[in-house]
Parts: C-alpha cells; structure tokens; sequence
C-alpha cells in the first residue's frame, strides 16, 4: 500500500522541481500509468505541459477516438504517426529489436514535437516493474531498455518509477481520476507488434487488433481480468466451407496479478471459450484456429513477446 496522499504531494513537487520552469512533453497514452502522470503534472505545471497521444497504428480498435474523448479537455495533440512505425517495422521478427524499434521511433517523434512547442523534458509514466524486466534482460520497455542512447531533451522525468501496478491504481482513485483509466488493462508500449509472433506486416496488425477487441468484449466486464488479450503465434491448417485454409492461429490470454511480476491464468468457461472462437473464425476469415493458454508467470511473460 501507498501512502496516496504523501506520494500526490512528493510528485507534483518533484515534477516542479525537474521540469525546471520549461514546458514538458508527455505521451498520454490513455493507459492508467501515463494519464496519473499527466494529472500530476497539469496539478504541478498547468499549462506548462503539453500532452501528446501518438496513434502509432498500434493501438486497440477505437483507441484514438475514445482517448481524445476522455483527455480532449486538457488540450490533447493527436499525432498520426502510424505509417511511420509501421514502414518501420516491416519484416521484422525478433522481439527485441521490435520494442528498440518502437522506443526509437517514439523519443523521435516526440523531438520532433517539442521542436514545434519548445518543451524540453519529456515525461514518462515508468513504473517499477518496467525498470526490473528490463534492467533484468527479461525485456526492453520502450520507455525504460528502448530508449535510444541521445535524445534531444535536457531530460526525462519519471514520477512512477517506485510504484507497481496497483500502487498506480491507487493514486489514480486519489487523484478522482475515472474507473475506466484507473482499472484500465495493461497495454504494451510497443502495443501490438509484440503481439505478432513472427514477422509484423500491416495483415498481421489488423487481424490481430480485431482479434483483441473480441477477447476484450467477451472477457472484460465478466471476468475482470488483470490483463487479457490475443497474440498470433504462427499459421496452421484449417477448413473453412470445402475450401482448405493455411491460416492464423489466434491464442488467447487472461490472467490475473496483483503487480504484474507474477500471474496465474483464469479459469474462463469453455462456453465463452467457444463463443470467442466463433466470432474470431467467422468474423476474421484468415483465422484458422483459436487457442487458450494455460501458463502461469513464471514460466511464461504475460505478453507473447
């Protein structure tokens, strides 16, 4: 537990402090941990920040829209930057090199922007456990292991860095900030290229983003997991009408975690099991097959890659 009240008071000075009167760039993401760093800082700095979303052609079905709903009010800047990171991550398989990918392209698209607007920090909401799977060689956050070696900003600020997962959920609720963000699911900041096992192509992220809206309307509001989603972890052979079909095969993940360190899978019914299956095969025609997956952190990661 958190001392919430402590911890809002420490931050907004520390925000003020490291900021150092300059104008502060922040990629709200919409995600629990980005917009808790971006009430801080508007309580710390008003309009001295400058709040970015990046629609970097990664995100969940109807992220863009529903985000400038929810943060239109703080003067949020929508970026449309998707052919960018997706040209630039054409091809490629390896996973580490998809989230230096994804962390490149996004320090330089936010230089870019604090050209435009003057700001010289950028703040990030990295959270503890961000910095152990990284630091560990478990995974490249985009923001903690992605980060490329010069970037144009006098500095980084990261309020979040002590706190797990559920500590930020608490400062949220603090701070009155809406159910929705507070106990929203997490997302990966490379966001669904590592939800691609294999090569990323245009195909592959849109089958795949349909994919998860459907575990998510299905899973969410009856489960309430941690986290669930979909991943394409290869192709395998399937029979769709008389016709054979060498499709996608679609795995399925739902777990709960208190903090993300360690996770156990939940016992989804096989009846919404079914129901999953049915919609991705019939409304996803490339999709083969529907797998579940079992496997508890450790030994697995919560994500595919």
């Amino acid at each position: 537990m958190v001392n919430t009240e402590k911890f809002i008071k420490e931050a907004i000075h520390r925000i003020q402090e490291e900021s150092k009167g300059e104008k502060v760039v922040i990629a709200l993401s919409g995600g629990v941990d980005s917009s808790v760093c971006a009430e801080l800082a508007s309580r710390a700095i008003g309009e001295r920040l400058i709040p970015i979303y990046v629609d970097t052609g990664l995100m969940r079905k109807g992220e863009t829209k529903r985000i400038s709903e929810i943060f239109g009010h703080l003067g949020l800047k929508i970026v449309n930057a998707a052919d960018e990171f997706l040209d630039a991550l054409e091809g490629e398989s390896d996973p580490e090199k998809k989230r230096k990918i994804v962390g490149e392209r996004f320090i330089r698209v936010f230089e870019r922007e604090a050209t435009a607007t003057g700001a010289q920090y950028l703040l990030q909401g990295t959270i503890y456990p961000d910095c152990i799977e990284s630091e560990g060689g478990i995974k490249s956050h985009h923001n903690v292991g992605g980060l490329p070696l010069t970037m144009q900003f006098q500095g980084v600020i990261e309020p979040l860095r002590e706190l797990y997962k559920d500590e930020v959920r608490e400062v949220a609720e603090a701070l009155g900030l809406p159910r929705e963000i507070a106990h929203r699911m997490p997302f990966p900041g490379p966001g669904l290229s590592v939800r691609v096992v294999g090569k990323v192509t245009r195909e592959a992220i849109d089958v795949v983003r349909e994919a998860n809206a459907i575990i998510e309307e299905v899973l969410v509001e009856k489960y309430r997991p941690w986290q669930c989603l979909g991943a394409l972890v290869g192709l395998g052979t399937g029979v769709k009408g008389d016709n054979r079909l060498h499709g996608w095969i679609v795995a399925v993940r739902a777990v709960n975690s208190r903090d993300g360190m360690t996770a156990d899978p939940i016992d989804v019914s096989f009846q919404d099991l079914q129901e999953i299956e049915s919609r991705i095969t019939s409304q996803i025609p490339s999709v083969a097959r529907v797998v579940y997956d079992v496997t508890p952190k450790p030994p697995a990661t919560i994500e595919y890659e």
